[in-house]
């Protein structure tokens, strides 16, 4: 496909001839070059798309999005996703050229986000321009995008947020959020399944304030997309019940501006821009093929593009003077008098309502309130016990009866992952019978859509949890590695965590699932054992901030230890400890996780009763145990005990660590059955009997 293009409106060198349109021009194709350029240094990145959407983007920021480049923390800011993260350059040359100011500790200071020698090292080592945008990486970036689809998601999440705020802390005269998500997407987001399901939600949930805006040039990696995707996408989106636009030429600027005009003026629908571009356009070669998208266009391509483009043919990452006035003067000015009005706005309603804004700066300044966890029950002992399912309900109860924006849902699974809160309303339009202040979420049977819609949320500084049977963290281990990559506090609650779900077989029975989240850099994981260290470990992880936390929890009753006989609960809380002991250096130490704890309890009882020394040690985190101090780690493990046995109904994928050359396993080699749980555990060895019997193995 070759496509013709007119003469430029400008050239570089003609400013003062030109006015405003010739400076929008100028700006868009900064943009443009800027973006081929920083492919071209680094030999490796996607410049068509980039160069495609330059006036899509450059409109957008410099005419119509709410934003302040001097303070890219402004809680009302509009957001700007660029789900399509491939085309990094152009959300890079936008801030940039945008002046965003560099934020460090949390604090906006007066350097920039970007320089010009930043560009010059985009996709370099330790460089601020790596291959895809990284939030808290580099500010003005407000996700981490680059997996297709998942911006998309996270733009869900942030209009939900956004409600949500509104709803609880908008008052009469104080209209304290009222920004819009912007988002832009691709074929390749199109074809991606999270995004079917996040657009589904977002028209369920008739989200007024999110906008799409799809760049369909038909180009992928393989070709035109019409290999693959034929598809009406349009429909699709009307039938998901958006307001369905269409942009019938990227460059067409003023149409832009009316079709965005129209998007804010929808308050029941969120809009999709359907926006047709040519990838690359203005390269005489490469423009509408796949050669350029995800390659360099090559020197040559790039000085006649930048000769079609009336631009200086061998300067590279060239800023015509006037471009970053010009942005500072339309974006710069128009944000900074809405965040002055805010401010102050701001200021007014700590007088008017004093509760709700510190509840607001507690939010904005990731604090937890005074006595947030002063209801966390405290369980008896039981032998009949509590499914950890179900305490961790309670617990989470009781926590956000004093944290506010604690909040979530499940995918259709609320019964069963016990994750409802009490005595509040569901989050849902006025139409469906619910409320947008409203704290129990309903995803559906949409984990993808789930695990990214929550990232979404977390970044606007609530505390999200979402639910699921743990064999189904499957469907969402893309979202999952992006709050860790992003340090967002998710919590994900996963129930049903072993061959405990019984009947519903190997279908339903995770195996590997622990293995993957444990694999994840940044993760951390909880398998607690009983009731009290589930009440331990929702104190550990709502005071954790700094990532996501993913609870394992059993479907069966897991007895409640007496800890008068055992050690406290609070042990729980560095990971692993000492359970029970004996008087003298233990022979055997058996090691545990989950509903196996109780198991390893009755084998320990035995030994000691039998005059075998033996240890209890209960590990529901490795990541949190591996994080405390060596002296502390032999201590609960001394490496000169090699008797040990590890039990959980799980992968041993990994357990060789704590079990050590000589020490047993007992874990699952394949996958589970349909039976009751009871049969279960006799089949698979994990009975008192069968840990008794590898513990004198090791005893000699």
């Amino acid at each position: 496909m070759r496509a013709s293009f007119p003469t430029p409106l400008r050239a570089p060198n003609g400013l003062e001839a030109g006015g405003t349109a010739n400076l929008d021009n100028l700006c868009i194709n900064t943009i443009r070059t800027l973006s081929m350029d920083g492919v071209q240094k680094a030999n490796s990145g996607h410049p068509g798309t980039a160069m495609a959407l330059a006036p899509v983007a450059y409109t957008l920021w410099q005419d119509v999005l709410n934003y302040d480049p001097a303070d890219p923390l402004w809680p009302n800011r509009d957001r700007f996703v660029l789900s399509i993260g491939h085309a990094s350059m152009l959300i890079y040359s936008l801030i940039y050229l945008a002046g965003v100011r560099q934020v460090k500790n949390g604090k906006v200071t007066n350097e920039p986000s970007l320089t010009i020698a930043d560009l010059e090292q985009f996709r370099q080592l330790d460089s601020k321009t790596p291959g895809h945008p990284e939030y808290g990486h580099t500010t003005g970036v407000e996700t981490t995008t680059g997996p297709l689809g998942q911006g998309c998601g996270n733009s869900v999440g942030m209009a939900m947020a956004e409600k949500w705020l509104a709803a609880r802390f908008n008052k009469p005269g104080f209209e304290l959020f009222n920004h819009h998500v912007y988002t832009l997407c691709g074929d390749g987001d199109m074809m991606e399944g999270i995004s079917s399901e996040a657009a589904s939600t977002a028209g369920h949930l008739k989200l007024g304030n999110l906008v799409w805006m799809y760049d369909a040039n038909r180009i992928s990696i393989e070709g035109s997309t019409d290999i693959a995707l034929t598809e009406d996408v349009a429909a699709r989106f009307a039938a998901y019940g958006w307001q369905v636009l269409v942009l019938k030429d990227a460059n067409d600027t003023a149409a832009l501006k009316d079709l965005l005009a129209q998007a804010k003026a929808e308050t029941e629908r969120p809009t999709f821009i359907l926006v047709h571009s040519v990838i690359a356009w203005g390269a005489p070669h490469k423009a509408g093929t796949a050669a350029a998208h995800g390659e360099p266009l090559g020197a040559e391509e790039i000085r006649e593009t930048k000769k079609a483009y009336g631009w200086p043919e061998d300067q590279s990452f060239y800023v015509p003077d006037g471009v970053q006035t010009h942005m500072q003067d339309g974006m710069g000015t128009r944000g900074a008098k809405a965040r002055a009005a805010w401010e102050k706005l701001f200021a007014e309603y700590h007088t008017a309502h004093p509760e709700l804004a510190a509840e607001l700066d507690a939010i904005l300044g990731g604090k937890l309130p005074e006595g947030w966890d002063a209801q966390i029950p405290v369980y008896e002992a039981s032998e009949k016990g509590i499914a950890s399912r179900a305490s961790s309900g309670e617990v989470l109860n009781a926590v956000a009866g004093r944290l506010p924006w604690l909040l979530g849902g499940s995918a259709d699974l609320a019964p069963s992952t016990k994750t409802n809160l009490k005595g509040e309303e569901s989050f849902q339009p006025a139409a469906w019978g619910g409320s947008y202040g409203g704290r129990n979420f309903h995803f559906g049977v949409r984990e993808h859509a789930m695990g990214a819609i929550v990232n979404g949320m977390a970044l606007y500084g609530l505390r999200p949890f979402c639910a699921g049977f743990l064999i189904f963290s499957d469907y969402m281990k893309a979202p999952i590695r992006l709050s860790a990559l992003m340090h967002q506090p998710v919590t994900y609650i996963f129930t049903h965590d072993s061959i405990g779900v019984g009947e519903d077989g190997p279908t339903h029975q995770p195996i590997e699932q622990l293995v993957q989240l444990r694999a994840t850099p940044g993760m951390t994981i909880f398998r607690p054992g009983d009731a009290n260290e589930v009440a331990e470990v929702w104190r550990y992880l709502i005071a954790k901030q700094d990532g996501p936390v993913a609870l394992a929890l059993s479907r069966q009753n897991l007895p409640t230890l007496d800890r008068t006989r055992f050690a406290p609960a609070s042990g729980a809380a560095k990971g692993g400890y000492i359970l029970a002991d004996s008087k003298e250096t233990p022979k055997v130490i058996l090691i545990a996780s989950g509903s196996e704890l109780s198991v390893a309890v009755s084998a320990y009882e035995a030994l000691t009763k039998d005059g075998i020394p033996a240890r209890v040690v209960s590990l529901p985190s490795w990541e949190v145990f591996e994080s405390q101090p060596q002296s502390y780690r032999d201590t609960v493990l001394p490496p000169s005990v090699t008797g040990r046995v590890t039990i959980e109904a799980g992968s041993p994928i990994g357990w060789d660590r704590y079990a050590g050359p000589t020490g047993e396993i007992i874990a699952m080699r394949g996958f589970g059955a349909s039976a009751p749980a009871g049969q279960l555990a006799k089949k698979f060895g994990f009975t008192p009997e069968a840990v008794l019997d590898a513990a004198r193995r090791q005893v000699g």
